[in-house]
């Protein structure tokens, strides 16, 4: 559920952003319907599903229309920021919590980003001709590799899995929310392995970076 909208999301928001907007009234559509009329066990399924949905339609308008402006990232993301904590009481905790988990991933992504310098690299290279681009992303991947960098994104990188760590500790059987703190865990740590990737990717072959 993280790893299909990134790797899906991305090249098809690129060629028809509009369109994998609509996307998200069929991923919304069915996972109310699977809540509405399905078993315990698709039920959770659904509720998956919704929370799935608001990140996606948040990736698709800030990637589809705003991608040039990076700070507006994490405020066009967090547009359901509200539903999902109201939703935390209601029988749509998995997927409000599914949701809140990848904002949170998204936050520390945007952060390290401030942190590391590639912030100020962004508009250039979303702006810039092919070739250009190319050496811009190069200057960037340096940038990651000083020390200072390494350091914030090792920090980084231990927080988080002590969070998703203390995440899944919560979980009990004997409660409600105990699924929600499963899930919230496991969507914080794939965010983390995602990252990951798109890190290793631009330190090998900046140009095919999760940038562009």
């Amino acid at each position: 559920m993280v790893v299909l909208p990134v790797f899906l999301q991305a090249p098809w928001v690129r060629l028809h952003p509009f369109s994998a907007c609509l996307f998200t009234a069929v991923i919304l559509s069915s996972g109310i319907l699977l809540v509405l009329f399905g078993n315990e066990k698709w039920a959770q399924a659904g509720s998956l599903l919704v929370g799935v949905s608001g990140s996606w339609l948040g990736g698709c308008l800030f990637w589809g229309w705003q991608r040039e402006h990076p700070l507006l990232h994490l405020p066009i993301e967090a547009f359901a920021l509200p539903i999902a904590l109201g939703g935390l009481t209601t029988k749509w905790r998995l997927g409000s919590g599914f949701y809140l988990a990848c904002l949170l991933g998204t936050a520390a992504t945007d952060l390290m980003v401030v942190l590391t310098g590639v912030m100020q690299k962004w508009p250039e290279v979303i702006q810039a001709p092919p070739g250009q681009s190319t050496q811009i992303l190069n200057e960037t991947a340096q940038q990651l590799m000083q020390p200072q960098s390494i350091a914030y994104l090792a920090i980084a990188a231990v927080l988080i899995s002590f969070l998703a760590n203390e995440m899944h500790k919560k979980a009990n059987p004997e409660l409600p929310s105990s699924s929600t703190w499963i899930v919230a865990s496991a969507a914080l740590s794939t965010t983390l392995w995602i990252d990951g990737l798109f890190l290793l990717t631009a330190l090998i072959q900046p140009k095919l970076s999760g940038l562009i």
